[in-house]
């Protein structure tokens, strides 16, 4: 009895050690942001929930839209409010926070540490792949990956009759074609049985790379810890799409390299390839199911975007990128949709390169910033009914500021947004104008988000789907054309 009293008051000493040393590190830094109560070793990893970002938003409940965690040894900075974004970001322009390196691959834009390799990667992005120019370039791949989706939907419908239709995966086969198409110039899928395993496989690898690449945050932070075998599943994924981005997805950038050698490296070029493919495949598919989930639950706001294409673009052609500006109502549809739902509703991880001053509060060098843009979206002093679908909010403009950041903001906001919000607009416009749809039941769909850092939906759209009767000779050439 005396010997498990002894073991007893010794593990509970031990624990009272540990809860005391760890917070005395903590004050070693005065006057820091306020903070839940931190266990041992794994720090507040105990509050992590998923989705993370209502997590974070809970927490900013209690102790305010700037706050520090501890994710393991790493001090982290969670911001919930526009002013202190900005007040934040404004910093960064001297301080800059550098990225921190959880990602499969360093070599990739949004991992690499700011400084000239960084600086080649967002000019590559930027100018050479997402200019206007070059967007203009590519627009008839966008026409026929949009009509491609398109015939796909006919086909899968009976004539004149509603019919039940999973949007998902054909959204994502045509995000993909698009991406794969604007890199390498090839159709994904050709008739040649090789070629169509070559590009199954490929497709599937992106889609591992995805999933690890989301679900491995924020275990990384305990290195000495392998939880679900993540790091020999990050390790056997690198291995694979080095012996397949090697082989094929560098083609589509040799003129750059040729010309320059000296700036353009085989590993330079492989990580624009890479931070396309992985960003760019699932960003568009996942924004337009976004939309026609808010518009099967808002018919009213479908009808009246209808109305607008009709008028805009007529029913005797498909509606061209030309139309787009046209389509005010469409568009703020879309910018609604991305406040509520914003493809990535944490800023990409940084960590500071230097102490600073936020909100009145010390950040040490080395603290990790999380922006919560989910939860800013979503701020009450802010927006008027927050998480009420109003796209008509949009029709005033929002100006300039720190509080609709869909893509990101600065150095951190998306390069591909430009491709996105074509890609999306074509889609969407094409959508509406096309077919009748409808709920397959009288419930309203679930607008629940899955786990991970991107904003995925929990259950795969489905929908009732029509052709519409006006768009029958428009169709038809449709489905002529193969």
């Amino acid at each position: 009895m005396d010997q498990r009293l002894f073991y007893y008051f010794l593990a509970l000493f031990s624990f009272l050690f540990l809860v005391l040393l760890s917070k005395f590190l903590v004050q070693d830094h005065k006057n820091l942001p306020p903070s839940p109560f931190s266990l041992p070793i794994i720090g507040h990893l105990h509050l992590i929930r998923d989705p993370l970002h209502r997590a974070l938003q809970t927490l900013s409940f209690k102790y305010g839209h700037a706050f520090i965690l501890r994710f393991g040894s790493r001090p982290v900075l969670v911001l919930s409010s526009s002013s202190a974004v900005e007040e934040c970001l404004t910093q960064i322009q001297v301080l800059e926070f550098q990225p921190c390196i959880m990602s499969l691959e360093k070599h990739m834009l949004h991992a690499a540490h700011y400084g000239p390799y960084w600086r080649k990667l967002r000019h590559i992005t930027t100018i050479e792949l997402f200019s206007i120019t070059r967007l203009n370039t590519y627009s008839d791949v966008r026409r026929d990956e949009i009509r491609s989706l398109i015939k796909t939907l006919l086909l899968g419908i009976l004539h004149n009759t509603f019919t039940r239709v999973g949007l998902k995966p054909r959204l994502q086969d045509m995000s993909f074609n698009i991406i794969m198409r604007v890199v390498s110039g090839k159709i994904n899928f050709s008739p040649e049985i090789n070629d169509l395993m070559e590009a199954l496989n490929f497709r599937q690898m992106i889609r591992e790379i995805s999933k690890a690449h989301h679900m491995s945050y924020p275990k990384e932070l305990l290195p000495w810890i392998d939880i679900d075998g993540m790091k020999k599943t990050l390790l056997r994924l690198k291995a694979k799409k080095d012996r397949v981005c090697n082989k094929k997805m560098i083609d589509a950038m040799l003129s750059l390299q040729e010309s320059l050698p000296e700036n353009y490296s085989d590993q330079l070029l492989k990580g624009v390839m890479l931070t396309l493919l992985l960003v760019g495949t699932d960003t568009s598919a996942v924004m337009i199911e976004w939309v026609m989930s808010l518009l099967l639950n808002h018919p009213r706001v479908l009808q009246k975007a209808r109305a607008e294409v009709d008028e805009n673009v007529g029913q005797d052609h498909l509606i061209q990128e030309t139309d787009l500006h046209k389509l005010k109502y469409l568009q703020n549809i879309v910018n609604e949709t991305l406040r509520l739902f914003p493809a990535m509703p944490l800023f990409m991880p940084h960590v500071s390169s230097n102490e600073c001053t936020i909100g009145g509060y010390n950040i040490p060098c080395g603290t990790m910033l999380l922006v919560n843009t989910w939860a800013i979206h979503r701020d009450p002093k802010v927006w008027d009914g927050p998480t009420s679908f109003r796209p008509e909010r949009f029709e005033r403009s929002v100006g300039e500021g720190y509080y609709y950041m869909p893509f990101g903001m600065g150095k951190k906001q998306c390069p591909g947004a430009g491709l996105a919000n074509r890609v999306v607009g074509m889609a969407l416009g094409s959508l509406i104008q096309c077919f009748d749809w409808k709920r397959v039941s009288k419930k309203l769909v679930d607008l629940n988000e899955a786990k991970g850092l991107t904003m995925q939906k929990k259950e795969p759209l489905e929908a009732m789907c029509k052709a519409r009767e006006c768009m029958f000779n428009v169709l038809s050439k449709v489905l002529d054309d193969s």
